[in-house]
């Protein structure tokens, strides 16, 4: 069997400031070594429920490029790098038979949730067919796509409680509880891993109890934008409309992959600035 664990940076326990999550800020280091000593204990989680399992990792966070490569479980392939096919699911294909997120926060707008956001600060609320998705939702319905269900999530109480509104019996990991957006109650990093380890096993268990999260097309897709800057540059895609009289901008797809690759698209709009 396939399985992919995605990891995030904002949801790991003893996380709860930018600095810690930001490449250039002072102690962004040890936030890579608490990813990655996490990402190792999910590991180690899945192979003793399975041990033959092809594991791979994808790198979620920022650049990608944070879990510390010669640190990781040598028994797990490490996918990091961008721009890369489906972002923050890199690896992820229709041989995948399970999808593990670790590390992960809540949306935008959605808290208190330590360092919530959806994708990026330019993009406020995303909505699908009305529904309102965070990072969660959108590679949680982008693995369904695929027929992939998401089995586990850990995070902050607030992910958690995002995941099972929208798979109910995956397993949730909450390894701080949220005050607000930098601050929170924290596990022990060691009691966290050793947590995240039994509820990886158990997942993958039962993982045949856990439904992919389906969305079927023709999908509306509304996304407030943080600019009006931004959103100039959102019409300029092919389909995109924007809103009379806001700053949101819509489109109609076919199916949950065409939404999400522009979704993705708009993210990195995200970092084209006025000149």
């Amino acid at each position: 069997m396939k399985v992919l664990i995605s990891v995030d940076m904002e949801g790991i326990s003893g996380i709860v400031h930018p600095s810690e999550t930001n490449p250039e800020r002072y102690d962004y280091e040890r936030g890579r070594a608490l990813m990655t000593a996490e990402a190792n204990a999910v590991i180690a989680g899945v192979l003793d429920a399975e041990p033959h399992a092809v594991v791979w990792v994808a790198d979620a966070h920022g650049t990608f490029r944070n879990l510390l490569p010669e640190e990781l479980d040598r028994r797990a392939r490490l996918v990091r790098g961008k721009p890369r096919p489906l972002g923050m699911l890199g690896g992820l294909d229709e041989d995948t038979d399970a999808v593990l997120f670790v590390g992960y926060h809540a949306r935008a707008g959605r808290g208190p949730g330590v360092l919530a956001h959806t994708m990026s600060d330019a993009l406020l609320d995303v909505r699908v067919a009305g529904r309102s998705l965070g990072e969660i939702g959108l590679n949680a319905a982008m693995a369904g796509k695929l027929g992939v269900p998401v089995v586990m999530l850990s995070g902050d109480d607030t992910a958690c409680a995002e995941l099972r509104e929208l798979v109910p019996s995956a397993v949730t990991v909450a390894v701080k509880e949220a005050l607000a957006q930098a601050a929170a109650v924290v596990l022990h990093p060691e009691e966290a891993r050793e947590q995240l380890r039994r509820a990886a096993a158990e997942a993958i268990a039962r993982r045949a109890m856990v439904s992919p999260l389906t969305m079927a097309g023709p999908l509306t897709v509304e996304v407030d934008l943080s600019s009006p800057h931004m959103v100039d540059l959102a019409t300029l895609v092919p389909g995109v409309s924007r809103v009379e009289g806001s700053r949101t901008i819509t489109f109609t797809t076919t199916d949950f992959a065409e939404a999400y690759r522009l979704v993705l698209l708009l993210v990195q709009l995200s970092s084209v600035k006025p000149r």
